[in-house]
């Protein structure tokens, strides 16, 4: 597993906290607000439009990587 992959996880585990779905908008405001660095925050911004759960989300992220 690649750091940006360990850290995309880690900051998946933080925003899906207490969070069942989040859309792609919500992950890219809170990748900001968590001053990810610039390769994870444009694996985010690669995010199709829509609402995901936290593996739905991982699984995308991988895909656009």
């Amino acid at each position: 597993m690649t750091d940006d992959i360990r850290e995309l996880d880690a900051f998946l585990d933080s925003a899906f906290d207490a969070q069942e779905r989040l859309t792609s908008g919500d992950l890219q405001r809170r990748a900001l607000a968590a001053d990810l660095p610039a390769g994870a925050l444009t694996r985010i911004d690669a995010l199709p439009e829509g609402e995901y759960a936290q593996d739905e989300a991982a699984e995308a992220l991988r895909a656009v990587g």
